[in-house]
């Protein structure tokens, strides 16, 4: 696994560094060395699929999410292929300045209650300014409401809580495609064991490709580095097709992953493709406040 991590990273850094000489071509062909051009819409929304994607929320705008998470779709026609169980979270996402935004949401699964915060680094951008990534960094937490797992133990309000923290690393290549690594922490202040490290670390790649001018398939895939002593853990795998509707971004896709956020669906996933897989979508909405 360690080695086609390895080989992905030096293909996409390659590709970087091919699309940076290109641009500098141009740039001295067509004249616009004093000209800065940022990319836009690298994503369509704030996901990729389950996961963060570079896009921040824009001063002043409110994106409401709703994301939901069906059964398991092996279960057959009984339960119409997964459809009679779900797990739902809201969000709301504000943007702060164009480079700061502020999540809270409320998921079904386990009642977690989470917040986050996304600030933007760096803006891919070319010409007088030549950046060739957009970089993020994301951290948020997460609580669990419901009861605690392992009652005989001494449990404490700290013990509800989890972290995730991620860098955000993206590139719009094109028109249509565009890739994102996620170097990932995710630290739970609860584990079930001694032997479990409080601390894992994993590695997320991502990417969307634009069919049209309004839809675009996306995919996404988190697997651990380090070793962390879980039972039955897997690697995460989604794969989606993006609509989008004036106001609205329609996601729909399939993933292994049950919960709906960072800790749930990065670090907790136990169900294989193809036996296991969900079918799952968000919806997204932007509120403007701007005068």
């Amino acid at each position: 696994m360690n080695k086609i991590l390895s080989i992905i990273a030096f293909l996409l850094l390659s590709i970087s560094a091919g699309a940076q000489n290109l641009d500098s071509l141009l740039n001295e062909m067509t004249g616009d060395d004093d000209i800065t051009t940022y990319a836009e819409a690298t994503f369509k929304t704030q996901r990729i699929v389950n996961s963060q994607s570079i896009e921040n929320s824009n001063k002043h705008e409110l994106t409401f999410l709703i994301s939901h998470h069906f059964g398991d779709i092996s279960t057959g026609i009984e339960d119409l292929y997964g459809l009679d169980y779900s797990v739902i979270r809201f969000g709301f996402e504000y943007g702060l300045s164009d480079y700061i935004t502020l999540g809270v949401g409320r998921g079904s699964y386990e009642k977690v209650y989470d917040g986050f915060v996304k600030i933007k680094l760096l803006r891919q951008s070319s010409g007088q300014r030549n950046m060739p990534v957009s970089v993020s960094l994301f951290s948020g937490l997460d609580a669990v409401s419901a009861g605690f797992p392992y009652p005989e133990r001494d449990n404490l309000l700290s013990s509800r809580f989890s972290y995730s923290h991620q860098l955000l690393i993206a590139r719009k290549f094109s028109e249509r495609l565009s890739l994102q690594i996620s170097p990932t922490l995710i630290h739970n202040n609860l584990v079930k064991t001694k032997q479990m490290p409080n601390d894992n670390y994993y590695i997320g790649m991502g990417g969307r490709f634009k069919l049209t001018k309004r839809t675009s398939v996306n995919a996404e895939y988190f697997a651990p580095i380090t070793k962390t002593y879980k039972q039955n853990e897997t690697e995460l795998l989604a794969l989606g097709f993006d609509i989008e509707t004036g106001g609205h971004v329609f996601q729909l896709y399939f993933t292994n992953a049950v919960g709906l956020v960072e800790r749930q669906f990065i670090s907790e996933v136990t169900l294989k493709w193809p036996r296991n897989i969900h079918f799952g979508f968000n919806i997204s909405r932007v509120f403007s406040f701007k005068k």
